[in-house]
């Protein structure tokens, strides 16, 4: 059973190694399949860039156990080798609690778990450390140990000495080095899509052969031969393939599963790639429009100057159906004030204006409020939010109605966090539905079913 890439905490190198791993892989002709724990966007966008098959997210609170196991065994079929990257420390999940952790992963999976470890200024510390997660849930199985940012060979023999009685293997031992350093930002990794320096996928492989123990690694990368049908079930759609629909894609917008491509494919509807940053118009035969989250915020004076595109957005919000999340719909706004409180004019459909706040962040239980285009009342789903910038002006239901051609917005659904009170969330009418939420569309047959129905309206008639 290929292991799952675990640590203490965020931060201990878990994404640098995985990338070592997949690296030196690739050099030898291996094909392997990698999976990102949690909702990340970024840092399964950086291990899909080196030449492998795309990275998928497995991710229990969101998707559920079985589709998990699913796409786990359904991906990793066809490849040599598979590796599962963990998010934050091991038993991290849905708030205070273990749920929906790596752990939780793991156990779901039956997968081993390899640690890796931030020796910095630690010896025998580290063994209590190791100690400790591996009696916190005897459920587990730690494996094997990566030692992280180890710089002489005093350092490797002292902690060699320590673990030398631990029933654990020790795989190896990783100096700091500048040229695997990966660029970070305020939402984690910097998108490879917005990097210009690529990973140097041979410097990566030769420095996961010097410093890793890649034969004793092997044996727990081999994928299993194992298949599970497909026990959900998606409703037989009429799919009208003369309604394509328009996905904003580009290095600005970019925060979406490889899924939901795949699921609408696999449907027959027609996709076509349209970019905001390059100053695209919609496509004329585009009848619905994703726009997913990214970094407007980043891009904003570029955006503000993108005339054709603002345009063109506007053009078809008349007579087309738009869903945004998160950074799709601060474009969708008036105004984003930049980090140094520069305004820059967005589209104007919603009277959003929008300031850098604090990080918000976490899963979010959803339930509906109205009929709208992607929930129905009293259905009950799940999401993820994730974002620095914040409404700043007041968005009482009452004065999103004063605005011309804006009386009928609303709130879809109202979403609570494991710790806080439901609030309302979001904006819609029958043809928009905009919010901070990210949803995993392929998972969610309730979801599936109100977006595909809500992109197979003719809306040309409302304008």
């Amino acid at each position: 059973m290929p292991c799952i890439i675990s640590s203490p905490s965020t931060d201990s190198g878990k994404t640098t190694l995985s990338l070592l791993i997949s690296c030196w892989a690739f050099s030898k002709g291996i094909k392997m399949q990698t999976f990102k724990v949690g909702p990340d966007y970024l840092d399964q966008q950086q291990l899909s860039s080196i030449g492998q098959p795309i990275c998928r997210n497995l991710d229990i609170f969101l998707s559920g156990e079985e589709w998990v196991q699913e796409n786990f065994f359904k991906y990793s079929l066809n490849c040599e080798f598979s590796l599962i990257e963990g998010a934050m420390g091991l038993f991290d999940g849905l708030g205070a609690t273990t749920h929906s952790s790596t752990a939780d992963v793991a156990k779901l999976l039956g997968a081993p778990i390899i640690f890796i470890v931030n020796a910095k200024g630690q010896v025998a510390s580290l063994l209590a450390v190791i100690r400790g997660f591996r009696e916190f849930d005897k459920g587990l199985s730690i494996k094997g140990i990566i030692f992280n940012n180890v710089n002489s060979d005093r350092h490797k023999i002292l902690i060699e000495e320590v673990f030398k009685n631990e029933d654990i293997e020790i795989l190896g031992f990783l100096p700091s080095d500048s040229k695997i350093k990966l660029n970070k930002a305020n939402l984690g990794l910097i998108s490879p899509l917005e990097n210009c320096q690529e990973i140097d996928v041979e410097y990566f492989a030769s420095f996961a052969e010097r410093n890793l123990d890649v034969f004793s690694l092997s044996k727990f990368l081999i994928s299993p031969q194992k298949t599970i049908f497909n026990s959900v079930c998606y409703e037989d759609f009429k799919i009208d393939k003369s309604k394509p629909i328009a996905i904003a894609e580009d290095k600005i917008f970019h925060f979406q599963y490889p899924e939901t491509r795949e699921f609408l494919a696999e449907l027959g509807i027609p996709l076509i790639s349209w970019s905001i940053y390059d100053n695209e118009e919609i496509p004329n035969e585009a009848s619905s429009l994703i726009i997913p989250g990214g970094f407007p915020e980043k891009y904003a004076e570029h955006i503000s100057s993108s005339i054709k595109s603002l345009n063109s957005l506007r053009k078809f919000r008349k007579n087309g159906f738009i869903y945004a999340e998160c950074g799709g719909m601060m474009i969708l706004g008036n105004l984003i004030k930049d980090e140094n409180g520069n305004n820059h004019k967005m589209s104007g459909i919603l009277p959003l204006k929008l300031k850098k706040s604090k990080l918000t962040v976490g899963y979010r239980y959803i339930e509906g409020l109205k009929d709208s285009p992607i929930i129905k009342r009293n259905q009950s789903i799940r999401g993820h939010e994730f974002h620095y910038w914040e409404i700043e002006n007041n968005l009482s239901e009452s004065n999103l109605r004063k605005s011309e051609n804006k009386k009928n917005l609303s709130s879809p659904w109202k979403i609570k966090s494991w710790e806080t009170e439901y609030k309302k969330e979001g904006m819609f009418d029958n043809k928009l539905h905009a919010s901070w939420i990210h949803l995993h569309l392929p998972s969610s047959p309730k979801i599936a079913k109100n977006f595909i129905n809500a992109t197979q309206i003719d809306y040309s008639q409302d304008s």
